[in-house]
């Protein structure tokens, strides 16, 4: 697996590994609860390895043509590792519910399987080519897809920690 995939998985294992149920489901005043924000990043995973898929499948990258506003926004998000604040996800990988523990045995796999894909992409299409559209950042290349998972996930993985810190006994 790319060492930036490999880095999140570790990170998401070495954060979430050994909690409990409880901790995981607790969550602030309209937020989401750790488990929540777990089962976000799982279907950010799997939604971007299925638009991969088929993009194999069609023999043809689906990414359209970069506009200013994407370059930028690419660039400060998997050039610098800018992840603004506040953004609403796509309904697509908005939580649904699925047993936190689901998500906890998945979630390696499905890393696993959008490296895999990222890595055939890169190779039937080309290093430099834009695969597939990111709904806020516009067109990637297989490596800015795996530099956004990174920044995506560590932010998403420090808001786990906050709250399993805020569901901490006294």
């Amino acid at each position: 697996m790319n060492s930036y995939l490999e880095s999140l998985r570790r990170e998401i294992e070495q954060t979430t590994g050994a909690v409990g149920a409880g901790a995981l489901a607790h969550a602030p005043n309209g937020k989401w609860s750790a488990a929540q924000i777990l089962e976000h990043l799982f279907l950010t995973y799997k939604n971007t390895t299925k638009g991969l898929a088929k993009c194999l499948e069609q023999g043809a990258p689906s990414a359209s043509r970069p506009t200013v506003r994407d370059r930028v926004a690419t660039a400060l998000v998997t050039g610098i590792g800018y992840l603004p604040n506040g953004r609403v996800a796509p309904g697509r990988v908005m939580p649904r519910g699925i047993a936190p523990e689901e998500v906890r045995r998945e979630i390696a796999t499905a890393l696993e399987k959008l490296g895999e894909s990222l890595d055939a992409c890169e190779r039937r299409f080309g290093s430099r080519t834009k695969i597939l559209n990111h709904p806020f950042l516009g067109p990637l290349t297989a490596n800015e897809w795996r530099k956004f998972h990174l920044v995506h996930g560590r932010h998403h993985v420090r808001q786990i920690r906050e709250r399993l810190r805020s569901s901490e006994p006294g």
